[in-house]
């Protein structure tokens, strides 16, 4: 963020608490907005603050341009690994994950949408995880907008400033409906079928997306997988035929629960639902793909281009595994003493799980909880991740009842459709841990397009 938009921005958040710092009024209205337009995460409102989080024209579109090199990455990684044991191997992948992920999904993309955890910096940016089986957030975008043109101030700054508001709910229609043209589909207004377990917290935001791919002109459902039925044609839920299956149920969980004989199992195996994203897209989500990319031995993989951006944008990481490594320009290093010896420096991560469970921050631990991490990651299927820098920032924040400025840890997460990026979840917290289901908290995302 440049000096210029530091000041605008400061002076911004100073006459917000000025003119609503004890504006209870309009903290009830916000709130109850929320719980209205479905901006939750179970029964908890998820944005508690009075304006957008502002972000550059120029760092935005460079953010962009890198997110869309690293997608090519990550799919040349995919195409190799699915030739490639070793690659299997290091990726940690089940038995029953690299067998679906052989399914041909029909289109050329690996993840129809994807997203990019992402934590900006002073001059910088790294992407620390890249969730490509089926990100969450993209419905919340016009909604949290909306929250934000009851504060007459903010309504003002946005008119006195160039600005760019994302639309990825529409980008996830493009992308949804071009994956199903190139797995040949023919009708012009395909049904969708949003398919998630019954009775998740993210419910909320497949309303929202429902809603809007109906007002498109697209016959919508949610449905739980227990639902549906394959006839050896067709796809259905009920009495509802399905076109577009837009997945937004774990992979895992769902291979916990059912095997090949599941209906959407032989739907896919015989190539007869446009699935988005596939199983396949199980192989990038794997945490140890930012491993594979990061590790000097993999550069026959990837482009120069797309090794040029894994030097600076992708942090050091490797599988927790015993063995020697290379890090910080030295090869044949014990990676468990090194974890063990500067666990400042380092964060371990469960291969395949969300909502920050599992996480161990070294420069939170003790000398012993840090051992006792070590031995539970050997033990499991972990990966270990250099610390990268963290900006935090400032933004006024309404709770009890007043408005104050706290200093929080941003998580900008680009959405990416078939590689191009549209907007970003927005995600703040007060700790290390930046993450809706822990606690953490969401806004806006407004591109102020003259900085």
């Amino acid at each position: 963020m440049t000096n210029d938009l530091i000041t605008l921005v400061t002076e911004l958040d100073r006459e917000l608490l000025d003119l609503y710092g004890q504006d209870t009024a309009l903290f009830e209205e916000l709130t109850g907005l929320q719980r209205s337009l479905g901006i939750m995460h179970g029964d908890r409102p998820i944005c508690p603050f009075l304006r957008p989080y502002f972000l550059s024209g120029s760092d935005y579109r460079e953010i962009c341009r890198v997110a869309n090199v690293l997608s090519g990455a990550f799919d040349a990684m995919t195409i190799a690994t699915l030739e490639s044991p070793e690659l299997v191997a290091k990726l940690g992948l089940t038995k029953m994950e690299e067998r679906f992920a052989r399914f041909e999904p029909g289109y050329v993309s690996v993840s129809v949408t994807s997203r990019l955890d992402t934590f900006l910096f002073d001059g910088g940016f790294k992407f620390l995880e890249y969730n490509a089986e089926n990100p969450a957030g993209i419905g919340d975008q016009p909604s949290l907008e909306r929250l934000f043109t009851h504060i007459p101030r903010v309504r003002q700054f946005l008119e006195d400033n160039a600005h760019y508001l994302p639309k990825p709910e529409k980008k996830l229609l493009e992308a949804l409906d071009r994956a199903y043209r190139e797995f040949g589909g023919t009708k012009l207004r395909p049904n969708i079928a949003i398919v998630d377990w019954a009775g998740v917290d993210t419910r909320s935001e497949f309303v929202i997306l429902c809603d809007y791919f109906r007002s498109q002109g697209h016959n919508t459902i949610i449905c739980d997988p227990e639902s549906l039925e394959y006839d050896g044609k067709t796809l259905w839920s009920g009495a509802f035929e399905i076109d577009i299956f837009y997945k937004r149920v774990i992979i895992h969980e769902f291979l916990e629960r059912f095997d090949e004989t599941h209906p959407l199992s032989r739907a896919m195996a015989d190539g007869n639902i446009c699935m988005a994203n596939s199983f396949r897209c199980k192989i990038p989500h794997k945490k140890a793909s930012l491993a594979v990319l990061s590790d000097d031995r993999y550069q026959r993989l990837f482009s120069p281009l797309q090794l040029e951006m894994i030097a600076k944008h992708i942090p050091w990481t490797r599988r927790v595994e015993f063995g020697p490594t290379s890090y910080d320009g030295a090869d044949g290093i014990d990676l468990i003493e090194l974890i063990r010896s500067k666990r400042h420096r380092f964060v371990l991560k469960p291969n395949d799980d969300y909502g920050g469970k599992g996480i161990a921050f070294g420069w939170e631990s003790t000398e012993s909880e840090w051992d006792d991490a070590i031995e539970h990651a050997v033990d499991s299927t972990y990966i270990v991740q250099e610390r990268a820098v963290v900006a935090r920032t400032d933004i006024p924040v309404f709770a009890d009842g007043e408005a104050r400025i706290e200093s929080l840890t941003v998580d900008f997460d680009p959405f990416l459709f078939m590689g191009e990026v549209e907007g970003g979840m927005v995600r703040l917290a007060a700790g290390s841990l930046v993450n809706i289901t822990s606690g953490g908290g969401e806004t806006a995302l407004t591109i102020l397009n003259e900085y």
